[in-house]
């Protein structure tokens, strides 16, 4: 798998402050998240992926570039939308996407048509002469990542793509990032604090807190193994449950009154009490290990050390 972030053992902090101590981790292609809970260090390391700041041990390679010797034409090759949303509010959509592609060297002809073009391709093409001051929130998010993708990026940044938007915008907007990333071919590192946004898109997660790497690589290696089961009985939940416990199971039971099974030999245990119950049998389904699992055991050995 070709690296497109690569880091070892870097560093990062102001003063006696550290905000990373010590992160090691490979970024492949497709769409990567970059997850973490708020002041983790998500925007420092983008900061430093874009050759903003100066880490203070290790290497680092964007694209196979060290950030720090090669920034200005490294960040020729990236787009990237910022967190905020303070965009020039007297300037049209697609001025603005026109001059982002003008610095990063596009000529003003065909700047222009791929402003055009971009802001169709995120659902602005009738808004692309609107003032952006007159745009909503996700308005904004999606000149943000319009003018991120003008200039043909081999790598786009997004820092919480979907903040301040509602459950369906951000689903639309999240939509919209997979889309674009498969269909141009443009990998994608999409920083978030929310879990499901990343499992909902991502291909691969990284995941970071107390200044290093928690987790990282693809989500199907990290959270596709089997936990156990679901069961779900017309009655005698609490018989169920209570039966599997003597057979040596760790069993819970959620507040939907479904029956969590522990161990992925269950199977013929859990058929086996139903039979002597003679109860009806509404779901029965393995149990797979999420991100949401991966996340919190991570957060547990934390605290607990």
């Amino acid at each position: 798998m070709t690296a497109v972030i690569e880091a070892t053992n870097v560093a990062k902090g102001w003063g006696s402050t550290h905000v990373l101590t010590d992160l090691t981790f490979s970024v492949g292609t497709g769409l990567t998240g970059l997850l973490g809970s708020n002041g983790a260090g998500k925007t420092t390391l983008i900061k430093m992926v874009l050759g903003l700041h100066d880490r203070d041990q290790g290497n680092l390679l964007v694209l196979g570039t060290d950030p720090e010797e090669a920034g200005p034409e490294l960040r020729m090759r990236i787009g990237f939308a910022p967190e905020h949303h303070h965009l020039p509010e007297d300037v049209n959509a697609a001025d603005l996407v026109r001059h982002i592609a003008e610095l990063h060297g596009i000529p003003k002809q065909i700047a222009t048509e791929r402003a055009s073009d971009m802001l169709w391709e995120v659902g602005l093409g009738e808004e692309r002469f609107r003032p952006i001051g007159t745009m909503s929130t996700g308005q904004r998010q999606r000149v943000k990542l319009a003018q991120a993708i003008a200039h043909d990026p081999s790598l786009v940044v997004l820092d919480e793509p979907t903040d301040g938007l509602d459950p369906v915008q951000r689903d639309e907007m999240l939509g919209l990032i997979r889309r674009i990333g498969s269909e141009f071919g443009i990998d994608m590192l999409l920083s978030s604090h929310r879990l499901v946004e990343v499992e909902q898109v991502c291909d691969n997660v990284v995941i970071i807190g107390d200044g290093v790497v928690k987790r990282s690589g693809a989500l199907s290696d990290l959270s596709g193994a089997d936990l156990g089961y679901i069961v779900s009985v017309d009655d005698k939940s609490d018989e169920l449950a209570a039966q599997l416990r003597t057979a040596g199971y760790d069993v819970n039971i959620t507040i939907d009154g479904d029956v969590l099974v522990d161990g992925n030999q269950a199977a013929l245990a859990v058929r086996n009490v139903v039979a002597t119950l003679g109860v009806g049998l509404r779901r029965f389904e393995p149990r797979r290990v999420t991100l949401e699992d991966v996340y919190l055991a991570e957060a547990s050995e934390t605290g607990a050390a």
